[in-house]
């Protein structure tokens, strides 16, 4: 186990590269079981997440090797259709292996998932999907599904859920016919994971779309994609350097996934200037909470893509606290994203949490240094950039939650000047 130990109040500055992005390279791992070729990976973030995902695929029959900086090779040949408990239990995107194992072998066992604890996370619609699709789901204390064949059809999701989504479309490549899915999410991952499977043969049209159409294939072939860039990392680099009055250039980047981004952090008074697949945040911008119209209380609240990233929120409320002025942050989709704001408040913070999905923050804040634990990867990086900003030291403990999502972040944070170490737990 390992902790960081951080000094505030130290701008950053400098330029950083934005890493692959990880709700991407989760499913397009998962897909390589779709094919008995090989398939290249190519910009896969050097993350904890990934790491369990691939000792599942290998634990499934896979052969993956690191054959460059962020890319895998992964070869299944062989496959199996059982993941062991040990491994579920540590990510949710487990669940992601249930389309792809349905598809090739008719047949996957999957213990309940873990993943971050961040509320209610439902399961109901990857079981309207697959079994629309004409798998069967029997549950004891675990899931089994079975198919002896999938055949396509037309799908309306009770919810835009994006695993959901994925394991409907990683089923539907190679299910009989043409399938319809509506209400699909969209998200920038999603549409990789369907590059990725077009790039082997699958026919998806309507990518970026709430609409997907799959015709389906016999056969996949092996391929070789590169993952685009991480938003949501991107996202937390800007806060970061905004709370901390820096100047920080991030290369690699992927500007139209950043546009509603860029629309609600203006809201807290941040830009920042575009060049190509750069973006050059100046340093001590006017941190001022821009008012709705007739003087009102600005709302930042999350959505479906290509609405403001739920995954963004922890990240909104910490600038919020920096911010001169009132905002409102709403996180609509889990009851419990919030329950980390006690930890900033006993770091000085004014913020009145009304209810588990609403907070209203009042700033500037002068933050102070604490002693954090992280609940979950993005509330953890909050946490991160809370303590960069404050005055005084700070502890963070339970520190894997937040390299799950965030690759060699003391280091490339170090680089930039930020004071921050890892240490062993004693």
């Amino acid at each position: 186990m390992y902790k960081y130990r951080i000094e505030g109040n130290f701008p950053i500055k400098g330029k950083i590269r934005a890493s692959g992005n990880k709700n991407a390279a989760l499913p397009c791992i998962s897909a390589a079981l779709l094919t008995d070729e090989p398939v290249v990976l190519k910009n896969i973030p050097d993350i904890e997440d990934v790491g369990v995902m691939t000792e599942i695929i290998t634990a499934l029959g896979a052969e993956v090797r690191k054959t460059g900086a962020n890319t895998l090779e992964i070869h299944t040949r062989d496959i199996k259709s059982e993941i062991p408990a040990v491994l579920a239990k540590k990510i949710r995107a487990s669940l992601l292996f249930a389309g792809p194992l349905l598809a090739r072998t008719g047949r996957a066992v999957l213990p309940p998932p873990g993943g971050d604890i961040i509320g209610r996370r439902r399961m109901d619609t990857h079981f309207l999907a697959l079994t629309e699709l004409g798998a069967r789901v029997d549950i004891d204390h675990v899931f089994r599904f079975t198919a002896n064949k999938l055949v396509g059809l037309d799908i309306f999701l009770d919810e835009a859920s994006v695993t959901a989504t994925e394991n409907a479309i990683m089923a539907a490549v190679l299910a009989e016919g043409r399938t319809l899915i509506e209400n699909a999410a969209s998200e920038p991952h999603i549409q990789d994971l369907c590059a990725m499977l077009n790039s082997m043969g699958a026919r998806i049209e309507g990518i970026g779309s709430n609409i997907l159409t799959i015709t389906g294939v016999k056969k996949l072939s092996g391929t070789e994609f590169t993952i685009g860039s991480d938003y949501m990392e991107v996202g937390s680099f800007i806060g970061l350097a905004a709370v901390t009055r820096g100047e920080l250039e991030i290369t690699g980047v992927c500007p139209r996934h950043l546009k509603m981004t860029k629309i609600t952090f203006a809201k807290l008074g941040i830009h920042w200037e575009e060049s190509g697949g750069d973006i050059h945040m100046p340093a001590k911008q006017q941190l001022k909470v821009v008012s709705d119209l007739g003087g009102a209380v600005p709302k930042i609240d999350d959505a479906p893509w290509p609405g403001f990233p739920a995954d963004l929120t922890s990240i909104a409320l910490v600038i919020a606290t920096q911010v001169e002025g009132a905002v409102l942050v709403h996180e609509k989709m889990f009851e419990s994203r919030m329950f980390f704001v006690d930890k900033l408040i006993d770091m000085g913070a004014r913020i009145v949490l009304c209810d588990p999905h609403r907070a209203v923050v009042s700033g500037p804040c002068r933050l102070h240094g604490s002693e954090l634990t992280s609940p979950d990867v993005r509330a953890g990086m909050a946490m991160v950039i809370a303590a960069l900003c404050a005055e005084g030291e700070s502890t963070i403990h339970n520190v894997y939650q937040i390299e799950r999502g965030y690759e060699r972040l003391t280091e490339r944070l170090s680089a930039l000047g930020a004071h921050i170490t890892k240490l062993c737990e004693m």
